[in-house]
């Protein structure tokens, strides 16, 4: 299983957020690409940032100590 961590429309930031969960050792998936590249990467369709269900504890620390976690 997978949890969902956020949507996010900004490739940069997207890429970001990667790096900060793989430097932590969390594997991310980054889901709705197709989506996303047919739609010629306008930010229309949010990707969404998602991780391994036994790996999410893990990655919501990491993103929140970077300041990077959903306040809503």
């Amino acid at each position: 299983m997978i949890r969902v961590l956020l949507s996010e429309g900004d490739p940069v930031r997207l890429g970001f957020l990667q790096a900060l969960l793989r430097d932590g050792g969390v594997r991310p998936l980054l889901l709705d690409g197709q989506i996303s590249a047919v739609e010629g990467r306008i930010g229309a369709f949010p990707q969404r940032l998602a991780v391994p269900e036994d790996q999410a504890a893990a990655a919501e620390t990491i993103l929140r100590e970077a300041g990077e976690w959903p306040t809503t």
